[in-house]
């Protein structure tokens, strides 16, 4: 059954016996989805959360790069790709992708030292920073940069009543909040009145964790074989 905000209020304070409507329980709340929802993106690595991005251009003779923001905040970049011809952009049939190699700064700096004078479609990236790129060679022309990469979806809040863990993984979801939901209740040590709470919950989140990662490297075609199929134990070697 997938969850919604107020199912998932519901059902967390029923876990917790608490009201739901007690000013403590929802002062502690916000809290408890942040840390479920992060611990989750961080590990699971969901498809979902991959976003593409290629409304900004590179600036000729110039090899810095500012990660672009229009559909969200990149947490990390998963690739870049420069369009070409000059000026062209991706969403247009005209357009062919340049798909960069990322490398380290050093090789950049080494390779391509001077930016004013080694020119031409960059074939190499580098991270600056978590929102500067540095490209080798300098762009010879204002391209168009395709950048996908993962994102944060917005948190599951009363006016964000549904997020693809709440429908995708709610069993998971609700377990990474009852792991927060029993250092809350101060039973995540032995010294807590039900010590044994937050190690059943943690072991309870870890067991969904390892089902929920084989579905989505299925959905990444990263099972075995690299395939989509779910993995059987007695096919060995795998397929190639």
């Amino acid at each position: 059954m997938t969850l919604n905000y107020t199912t998932f209020v519901s059902q967390l304070a029923n876990l917790m016996v608490v009201p739901s409507t007690s000013t403590e329980f929802q002062i502690f709340l916000p809290g408890d989805i942040d840390y479920a929802e992060q611990r989750i993106y961080r590990e699971l690595d969901l498809l979902f959360t991959q976003e593409t991005d290629g409304t900004a251009q590179v600036s000729s003779g110039n090899r810095n790069f500012t990660v672009p923001t229009s559909v969200g905040t990149f947490i990390t970049v998963d690739s870049i790709s420069i369009i070409t011809p000059s000026s062209t952009p991706p969403t247009g049939a005209a357009g062919s992708r340049v798909p960069l190699v990322p490398v380290s700064p050093s090789f950049i700096d080494t390779v391509y030292p001077s930016g004013a004078t080694a020119t031409g479609v960059p074939e190499f990236y580098a991270m600056r920073s978590n929102s500067l790129v540095i490209l080798g060679p300098a762009p010879d022309a204002p391209y168009f940069a395709e950048v996908i990469g993962i994102q944060r979806p917005t948190p599951l809040s009363s006016g964000n009543s549904s997020t693809i863990l709440t429908q995708y993984v709610p069993d998971l979801f609700m377990a990474a909040a009852m792991v927060f939901a029993s250092a809350y209740q101060r039973d995540f040590s032995l010294t807590g009145d039900n010590p044994q709470q937050g190690a059943a919950w943690e072991s309870q989140y870890q067991l969904l964790m390892k089902s929920a990662a084989v579905e989505q490297a299925r959905a990444k075609f990263e099972s075995e074989g690299w395939t989509s199929n779910q993995p059987a134990p007695t096919a060995t070697p795998p397929r190639v």
